[in-house]
């Protein structure tokens, strides 16, 4: 079972910037593997934000997302970042690391214990 801790939440002006990290232990070997991030804004569903496959690199955004936030990864630190720019109030959210698979679309299996992001007008 692989394990997820994230860090970088906080509070932020409206066109500011923030960057979310992840560290994953007990990572599979699968050429599948694959990292990413979700967000639950209140009241409403969780969502995906991003995701990004180990093998390769390719990556994947919401469209509410795309242009603004940026996945990536450290292959040596099994870490994953999220690069977060021109933050606007709707951003305002649990953001949450995921891991499992992704072969048409990621596909999570281990989850974080989630990191708020809050976003002021």
């Amino acid at each position: 079972q692989v394990q997820l801790v994230e860090s970088g939440g906080g509070s932020v002006q409206a066109g500011d910037s923030l960057r979310l990290s992840c560290a994953a232990s007990g990572r599979t070997s699968s050429r599948n593997y694959a990292m990413g991030w979700f967000r639950r804004a209140p009241g409403k569903e969780r969502e995906f934000v991003a995701s990004i496959k180990w093998s390769g690199g390719s990556t994947n955004y919401a469209d509410s997302v795309k242009g603004r936030f940026t996945i990536s990864r450290d292959n040596a630190k099994n870490t994953v970042y999220l690069q977060m720019n021109s933050l606007k109030p709707e951003d305002t959210a649990v953001y949450y690391c995921a891991s499992g698979i992704s072969i048409v679309s990621f596909l999570p299996n281990s989850w974080g214990q989630g990191t708020q992001v809050t976003v002021s007008s």
